[in-house]
């Protein structure tokens, strides 16, 4: 099963600075503690640069939505003529894709990523643009037939109807409600209603269709989320900084020996994570 593999938001991945200092527990350090220390300090010192999820591997998994976006994406890459990939990430899903349309342009707005994705996508002949995930798009209207999208953080629809060609289509895969919130809460403790509904898939195709498009397609799934060491659940909370925010494995050494401790005893930490596809079309 492949590792535990989301999209970028803004502004992840600035300022980690070295790894902590973590020392013994109070008292005689045990053969565990030594376990614990080396699992956090090795997952503090890795690099989050870039997208890639391969440090997890063996660590943690993901099982995946049944829909298949990317073989998906691809059907619908193969058919278009002029196609933009918005928050592109490292490229990954795009430079997957076994055939592009002779126009095919990305986004990207973290530094790193634009770096990563235009090494991953020149060679297909993909620009990845410099944008910084806010309205407006930099195209001009009616540009593109296809519009994707893998985890956005935020889906700007009017701008997404306004550089669609009329029949032209948008194909997302999203981050859901009540996403690893076994995760969040046990570093934050109970979140209110509010927290745990947001990203709603009803809310999205609402909004869709505000902006004049027609919603043909919206599914949700909820998929299970295992860590099997707490190295890797550090390495997720510095990846996904929104999880989290603000983490550091100093303000959070109780959460993380009482996790480990967890994880030693019980088997691997079990978090759900949700997603949902979306197709909306702009109509002729």
């Amino acid at each position: 099963m492949p590792p535990y593999a989301p999209e970028p938001v803004p502004g992840r991945g600035a300022g980690w600075g070295p790894a902590p200092r973590l020392g013994p527990r109070t008292g005689s350090r045990s053969g565990p503690d030594e376990r614990f220390t080396s699992l956090v300090t090795k997952a503090a010192a890795a690099s989050v640069d870039g997208w890639d999820f391969s440090w997890l591997e063996g660590r943690a998994t993901e099982q995946r939505p049944s829909w298949g976006y990317a073989a998906a994406m691809g059907d619908r890459m193969a058919r278009a003529t002029a196609a933009l990939d918005v928050q592109t990430g490292g490229g990954e899903v795009l430079a997957s894709v076994p055939r592009l349309p002779a126009l095919t342009v990305a986004t990207e707005s973290w530094p790193p990523n634009i770096a990563r994705a235009t090494e991953s996508l020149r060679p297909r002949g993909v620009v990845a643009v410099a944008d910084p995930d806010a309205p407006p798009l930099p195209f001009g209207d009616r540009a593109f037939d296809l519009v994707v999208s893998r985890h956005p953080v935020t889906t700007w629809w009017e701008e997404i109807a306004r550089v669609l060609t009329p029949g032209g289509t948008y194909f997302s895969q999203q981050i859901g409600p009540d996403n690893v919130f076994e995760v969040i809460e046990h570093f934050l403790g109970p979140q209110p209603a509010e927290v745990r509904a947001a990203r709603d898939p009803g809310r999205a195709a609402a909004e869709a269709e505000a902006a004049g498009l027609d919603v043909v397609d919206l599914r949700t799934e909820r998929l299970r989320v295992e860590f099997f060491d707490i190295g890797a659940v550090v390495y997720f909370l510095r990846k996904v900084i929104w999880t989290v925010p603000g983490f550091t494995v100093e303000d959070y050494l109780p959460q993380l020996r009482s996790l480990h401790e967890r994880i030693e005893a019980d088997g691997p930490f079990v978090a759900y994570s949700c997603r949902f596809l979306i197709e909306a079309r702009r109509p002729r």
